[in-house]
């Protein structure tokens, strides 16, 4: 057993130093260098292709995913453990929290710290929807690119440098039993011309053997090129399944879109909810501030006004402007305000002459 294994590594050590031989003297231009099929050659190149920007793709929805490096850093060496990765807040998640801390410290009965603590849930919100938008793209897109570059691309690469070496193994070949041709001719050429010499005879000889020893290139070149044939056609049927990757990769490219779509009209039915809820807040505060301005205003010229410049309704205007009034558009578009006209509690004075408010 242990001589067998000696012959053994003795054979490898010997075909890796005649395809590196093979492999310099090509390199210099010294020998010529069997072609591969230009058909084998276009699926080898798209393979290549797709395996380069596969991975940039995935390189960049890593970054669109976690912007920090050091977080995608520490995330990877957790993978390459094959642990669990401890969670971590998202951006939104930590700005609701100190929004929420900051509501509370203000005050959660003022309209600041309400809208601070509104503002702060929303952010939270956002952030429990982020972090669905990155699991989904990570099972449904980033998974199945990371299947094809760590396992159907290696495959390919397995038998692309088996070709190579069958490759090589021929031109070995070839380039044997072009020696023993031209060992053949030579002895050939001594053997037509003999001298009385006997030491021609013995070269004649040499030549002789050497054309006999070289003659078993022949059959080692049928065998490496059937064994460089086999080899090319099991590339090319593991190349074609390439168009079943894209496939893939489509599918996989249509789970993203669609993790997107949902992730973007989740976020914008958060906001715009919360951009309702606070235009309602501010318009109610401000509308408050102008009706206690009103009010104090109209205070301030009633106590200046002579008695006989004061109207008989005078009392009930002033306790219409401390009532809570109803506002009428001036414009159907919310967008317009034409400026609000105040309606009294009291309808029975539109007719009389008051003073302008």
């Amino acid at each position: 057993s242990d001589i067998m294994d000696l012959t053994r590594l003795a054979v490898d050590a010997g075909q890796f130093i005649n395809r590196t031989v093979q492999l310099t003297e090509e390199s210099l231009g010294q020998t010529d260098k069997t072609a591969l099929d230009p058909g084998l050659e276009e699926l080898l190149a798209l393979a290549d292709a797709t395996k380069v920007w596969t991975e940039q793709i995935i390189t960049q929805t890593e970054v669109l995913l976690q912007p920090n490096p050091g977080a995608r850093l520490e995330d990877r060496l957790y993978e390459h453990l094959e642990w669990s990765a401890p969670p971590r807040p998202r951006a939104h998640e930590l700005l609701g929290e100190e929004m929420v801390q900051a509501g509370l410290e203000v005050g959660s009965t003022t309209p600041y710290g309400t809208a601070l603590m509104r503002c702060g849930g929303t952010q939270k919100q956002l952030g429990e929807t982020e972090r669905k938008f990155v699991q989904s793209v990570n099972i449904h897109f980033l998974t199945p690119l990371r299947s094809f570059t760590e396992g159907e691309y290696r495959a390919i690469q397995n038998e692309r440098k088996m070709l190579v070496n069958k490759r090589l193994d021929l031109d070995i070949a070839k380039s044997r039993l072009m020696k023993a041709h031209q060992a053949d001719r030579e002895a050939r050429n001594l053997n037509a011309n003999p001298l009385e010499d006997d030491y021609l005879s013995q070269v004649s000889y040499m030549f002789s053997f050497l054309r006999i020893k070289w003659l078993k290139a022949e059959m080692e070149l049928r065998i490496c090129q059937s064994l460089f044939d086999r080899q090319a056609e099991i590339t090319r049927r593991l190349l074609e399944g390439l168009s079943s990757s894209h496939i893939s990769h489509m599918r996989s490219l249509t789970d993203f879109v669609d993790a997107q779509a949902s992730y973007f009209a989740e976020c914008q039915q958060h906001a715009e909810e919360l951009q309702k809820h606070l235009a309602r807040s501010v318009f109610d505060l401000i509308f408050k501030q102008i009706t206690q301005m009103n009010a104090e205003e109209m205070n301030t010229a009633g106590r200046f006004l002579p008695a006989s410049q004061k109207c008989p309704s005078w009392s009930r205007i002033q306790d219409a402007a401390s009532t809570p009034v109803t506002l009428q558009l001036m414009s159907d578009d919310r967008r317009t305000f034409g400026g609000p006209t105040c309606i009294m509690p009291n309808e029975s004075h539109r007719g009389e002459n008051h003073p302008q408010l």
